[in-house]
């Protein structure tokens, strides 16, 4: 029987009851708080000098450690040992009140929770022992957390006693709502502002934990936890708590995507591929994506979450250029510098604002799956559309040529169907329109037009179709003449309107290159829209298609079965096939 109670108390006792990480590891002393170093350095100098404020402020966001640093600096200002007999914030060594301060059983350390005692009688109540010099420790210390919640009235009744406070009466306040605290209150304390913990050292203070914990978690598991965490360490530890569990009793690491399954996000790389293709206007892709991922668990208003992170790393990449840094793995910044390098300032912007009115309408919906759709289909059309500055430069030309007694801006009529069609007459030397006759199945086309060639009095040329135009590219671009006999299928070719697909994204910028330079060639202004029709074979493989045909023609000859014949011909076969390869990449003859 005694046995049996033994075993019971064993199993039910203390010692193996379990204690979450954020209580475990919370800290004891100033040098185990992270991020926060300026506040440390603030408190040990006012320690040192003897200048210690009578009332603090500590604002943060939440998990932060607003009241970890209010009872740590309870227990510095009553902190006594065997040889110290004074204020200090050197903690390693526990002190007379440390076990009861940290417990918040000791009876000259009051703490009140404002959000649930809001009222005037609640602070009339706590104040009344403040005349009263404290029973054991050294300084009476009174903890008000979530103060901002305090009614009007609350803080009248505090704010005299928190002006003329007696010698042995110290304040420490701690709040998330900063603004919601009068400003009487406020001048009358010394502010600390907790910062947010960088996603780098959160997850290294995890990775300590994990160690401590003996558990295995990867690093791109840590990275998710850190970025959920959004700075805070309580909401780190407690996920880091929740991704524990996820390895088994077998012990095996977590992994990444068991994370992210806990976690409910997309995978980074696929939200990547998702913004990518929405970006160069492939609306099929991205709605594909987005079903996939969200069949796969992702929730939708987290995804456009993602969607606007991306937008918002790949905007810092485009500014900042090699001085912008990223917290995640190194394949992922490299794809964001190439997404940067495709799209223009004036662009991501605009993607920021489809992706902003995005993420709340998926938040607000009543099908956030319908609303993401429909919000990719917004941002597809957005990256269809020329970049703003392309815009403003063909505007702003349009109006200068009107001024001139030019035609002015062309007009532009919807197309019934979808899409929609630029109209006008061609003029020369002026502005060049035609009416797209093939659109993008995806939605409206881009049409992107540049101004007017610089130089007026270059001889124009007559070009008669896309062949004409890239041959007719000077030598000083010829990697142009490369890309686009590689990487360019024509959809449509008329006099002033082109329609093309690019087969490889990291293209972006051909349209704009085609534009300026059939402008300068022509002296007309030209309308280039992408398409996501299949179109014609680029002008490389239909040359290489043309070369096989005639090896093949030669071969078949009967001339070439004799030996001599057959020698000599196989040798010019060669030729021309090196011939071929050197004209697909003419860049390799500089080399």
């Amino acid at each position: 029987m005694l046995k049996a109670m033994n075993d019971t108390a064993s199993m039910f006792g203390e010692e193996e009851s379990y204690q979450v990480l954020a209580r475990k590891y919370r800290p004891s002393t100033f040098e185990d708080m992270i991020g926060q170093d300026a506040m440390v350095t603030t408190l040990k100098n006012a320690f040192a000098a003897n200048r210690v404020a009578h009332a603090f402020m500590l604002t943060g966001v939440r998990g932060i450690g607003k009241t970890t640093t209010a009872r740590l600096l309870a227990r510095a200002l009553n902190y006594e040992t065997d040889t110290v007999k004074g204020p200090s914030v050197d903690l390693s060594e526990r002190g007379e009140h440390c076990e009861l301060i940290m417990s918040s059983s000791h009876m000259d350390v009051l703490e009140m929770d404002a959000a649930s005692r809001t009222g005037v009688e609640n602070m009339r109540e706590l104040l009344d022992g403040v005349r009263y010099s404290p029973a054991t420790a050294r300084y009476k210390v009174y903890i008000i957390d979530e103060v901002h919640m305090l009614s009007a009235g609350a803080f009248n009744a505090l704010l005299k006693t928190l002006e003329e406070p007696p010698d042995h009466a110290k304040f420490i306040f701690a709040t998330t709502e900063i603004r919601k605290v009068p400003i009487t209150v406020l001048s009358r304390c010394q502010r600390f502002d907790l910062r947010r913990v960088e996603a780098t050292v959160l997850a290294e203070h995890l990775r300590g934990i994990c160690g401590k914990e003996h558990v295995k978690i990867s690093d791109e598991g840590l990275a998710m936890i850190s970025r959920a965490a959004e700075g805070s360490v309580r909401d780190g530890l407690s996920l880091l708590d929740q991704a524990i569990v996820q390895a088994g009793l077998d012990g095996d690491e977590v992994t990444g995507e068991q994370v992210r399954t806990m976690l409910g996000l997309a995978d980074r790389l696929r939200i990547l591929d998702l913004f990518a293709m929405a970006a160069q206007g492939d609306t099929k892709g991205a709605l594909l994506e987005m079903r996939a991922q969200y069949d796969d668990g992702a929730d939708p208003a987290v995804v456009m979450r993602d969607l606007l992170d991306v937008c918002h790393e790949v905007s810092r990449a485009k500014t900042l250029g090699e001085l912008a840094e990223f917290e995640m793995a190194p394949d992922q910044a490299q794809r964001m510098r190439e997404l940067a390098e495709t799209q223009s300032v004036g662009q991501l912007t605009r993607f920021w604002q489809v992706l902003s009115a995005a993420y709340n309408d998926v938040r607000q919906a009543p099908t956030p799956l319908a609303a993401a759709e429909m919000s990719l289909l917004k941002l597809s059309l957005a990256g269809q559309m020329p970049p703003p500055e392309l815009a403003a430069a063909i505007i702003a030309q349009a109006r200068k040529d009107q001024d001139d007694g030019g035609p002015g801006l062309p007009s532009i009529s919807p197309a019934i169907g979808g899409g929609s069609n630029l109209g006008g007459s061609p003029v020369s030397h002026a502005v060049s329109t035609q009416a797209v006759s093939e659109q993008p199945s995806g939605g409206a086309s881009a049409m992107m037009e540049a101004p007017k060639p610089v130089v007026p009095d270059a001889p124009a040329v007559e070009i008669g179709s896309f062949a004409e135009f890239v041959n007719a590219l000077p030598d000083s671009q010829i990697k142009l003449k490369s890309d686009l006999e590689r990487y360019v299928r024509l959809v449509n070719f008329k006099r002033g309107a082109i329609s093309v697909n690019i087969t490889d994204p990291r293209q972006n910028t051909l349209i704009g290159k085609i534009v300026k330079a059939l402008q300068d060639m022509t002296g007309d202004l030209w309308i280039v829209s992408p398409s996501q029709e299949e179109g014609e074979a680029p002008l490389a493989q239909q040359r290489r298609s043309a070369v096989a045909a005639q090896d093949a023609e030669d071969r078949a000859h009967p001339a070439f079965s004799h030996p001599l014949m057959k020698n000599a011909t196989e040798l010019y076969i060669r030729d021309r096939a090196e011939n071929v390869i050197h004209s697909d990449f003419p860049q390799k003859q500089n080399d």
